[in-house]
């Protein structure tokens, strides 16, 4: 995990030194201070030397401004390399997500990614802040303070080395005990981010059906069930302040005690009595620092944990050793294929399928909710790999191509229509980075979508909100659809993508396709048997398999399936008539 975490530094890494440099120098300086007011009060006080006094003070005072200028230094690099750290971090688990299969993908959801790249970054920020600076100032601070005691009086030192002892077995305690707590709170984080999400996306529903107060209490017991987690990591973590002003001020009192009997012994003078106290002070409030840091830690080693899960997830899907570079052309061929989507040959929800299409061939493919109809054209561009059998493109193996080629050759409008905020125009470049406006024109016009476009006051320039909300369903199907076909691929599917617009429009899409892609081979998921009757053949799919494939007429002739929704269809049409 550390190893992972370490190469986010990168270019940070001079920060990262720099900073504890500074620090130690500041400790340095902070540690001199106690032995100069010593001089003053033994020297200069007692024995009555005015210019001792003048002179120890004006150098108390130049060690005290490079104390701070030390500090603000290190302050300062501490600041750059912990955020430097944190970007690192988040645009490598986004570039690492980015590189996931649909596979990889399903293992996570989306509230936890943003809690990932969110608070869980926040936490390993705020952590490596204090590691770089706190934890080395700390460290030193107690060891340089405990040398001084020690030389002043080994006797008195022994009192701070017994409260070392003692914190630290607390603090392991603590430390033990709270992390158990925090692991658990992030995981109650991805449940309230998920209900937060969920509730945004689909507002609309949620006011149509009146659901606000059970949205509220579904969110209030997920916020409800965060704070419970961090009251319970608190009442451990809290803990530590008494424990350190108990042994901080048993100190005090001890080292008074002592020291009063030794000045009165004349072992030990005034002077040094007093630094005894600063140095104390300065031990103590070391122990409290690292108390924190432990703390800090603790709860940002679940963050951590989590962060390293996403940048160390491979993708399922990768390259061969020579992958082929170009698709010669837009056949299919599926061969006794099976697929699981958890790799699991007993639950698959394709099997045993066979079939061959032309390049340039139309297909229409039809069957009931939940027959596998989405999961087969995901197979082609390589979204999921197969469990057994082989897919072929251009009568090469999926596998083989380099995935990059293979899916610039496949344009795919998926089932969930998707626009990204920016003009519309942006959103159609989506297809191809250097469309001209006339071939984004000419790609509009193919998918009906150029007639909606021109009644907005901003035209190709008309920006699209996230989700492409400001936009009907029906518009955001024939835009996607136009952006597909600006990639002017060899491979064109359509995943029930006119199912939002009417039958006069879809009629005139599928007219569009026949006259100006005729060499794309193009496969349609319909719920409505007129968006593919005219397919050149229609795969009929049942339960996961193959139930029948050929023309309309053949199988409105000799299938069962096809007939009944073929019948169900139009008996509604003639019953609305």
């Amino acid at each position: 995990m550390i190893k992972t975490l370490a190469k986010q530094v990168k270019e940070f890494k001079k920060d990262s030194i720099l900073s504890p440099i500074f620090v130690t120098l500041e400790v340095i300086m902070e540690i001199l201070i106690p032995i100069m007011m010593a001089s003053i009060i033994d020297d200069g006080v007692n024995k009555g030397d005015l210019n001792h006094v003048w002179f120890m003070g004006i150098i108390m005072i130049l060690v005290a401004m490079l104390s701070l200028t030390f500090g603000v230094m290190s302050g300062k690099y501490a600041a750059r390399a912990s955020a430097g750290f944190a970007r690192n971090i988040r645009e490598s688990m986004f570039t690492s997500i980015q590189d996931f299969s649909f596979a990889n993908i399903d293992k996570y959801s989306t509230a936890g990614l943003v809690t990932r790249l969110t608070t869980d970054v926040t936490n390993v920020q705020n952590s490596y802040q204090m590691i770089i600076r706190i934890c080395a100032r700390a460290p030193f601070m107690l060891i340089f303070a405990m040398i001084m005691t020690f030389v002043i009086s080994s006797r008195l030192a022994l009192i701070f080395l017994g409260a070392i002892i003692v914190l630290g077995v607390i603090l392991g305690f603590i430390m033990t005990r709270a992390f158990a707590y925090f692991s658990e709170v992030f995981k109650k984080y991805d449940a309230l981010n998920a209900s937060v999400q969920e509730n945004v996306n689909a507002i609309r529903v949620v006011k149509a059906y009146v659901r606000e107060d059970y949205e509220k209490e579904k969110f209030g017991k997920a916020s409800w069930n965060v704070y419970n987690m961090f009251v319970k990591a608190e009442k451990i973590v809290i803990l530590n302040n008494p424990v350190m002003m108990f042994v901080m001020y048993a100190s005090i009192l001890l080292l008074s005690w002592l020291g009063a009997q030794m000045i009165v012994g004349g072992s030990l003078t005034t002077g040094e009595l007093m630094s005894m106290f600063t140095y104390v002070i300065n031990i103590l409030m070391s122990l409290m620092m690292i108390s924190m840091v432990f703390v800090m830690i603790s709860m940002s080693k679940a963050s951590a944990e989590r962060i390293v899960e996403v940048l160390n997830e491979k993708s399922s899907l990768t390259n061969g050793a020579n992958p082929v570079m170009q698709v010669p052309d837009g056949s299919i061929i599926f061969k006794n294929v099976d697929f699981s989507y958890k790799d699991n040959k007993d639950n698959c929800v394709l099997e045993h399928i066979d079939f061959q299409i032309k390049s340039g061939e139309t297909i229409g493919i039809i069957g009931g909710t939940g027959s596998a109809k989405s999961s087969l054209v995901q197979l082609i561009p390589r979204l999921y790999d197969v469990t057994s059998g082989e897919v072929q493109v251009g009568g090469i193996n999926v596998k083989d191509y380099d995935i990059e080629t293979l899916r610039n050759e496949v344009a795919m409008v998926l089932q969930k229509n998707v626009l990204f905020s920016g003009t519309i125009k942006d959103n159609l470049r989506w297809g191809n980075e250097q469309a001209t406006d006339e071939e984004m024109l000419h790609a509009c016009k193919q998918a009906q979508a150029d007639e909606f476009i021109q009644t907005f006051p901003d035209g190709y320039d008309t920006y699209i909100e996230q989700g492409g909300s400001n936009v009907s369903g029906g518009q955001k199907q024939r835009l996607c659809i136009a952006r597909a076909l600006l990639k002017k691929p060899k491979i064109l599917i359509l995943d029930d993508s006119t199912s939002a617009v009417d039958t006069k429009t879809d009629a005139l899409i599928r007219k569009a396709f026949i006259q100006e892609i005729p060499d794309t081979t193009k496969l349609i998921i319909a719920q409505r048997i007129s968006s593919v009757q005219d397919a050149d053949r229609i795969l009929v799919l049942h339960e996961g398999r193959i139930n029948g494939m050929g023309t309309h007429e053949e199988l409105l002739a000799g299938n069962a399936i096809y007939q009944d929704v073929y019948e169900s269809q139009t008996k509604g049409d003639v019953e609305n008539a």
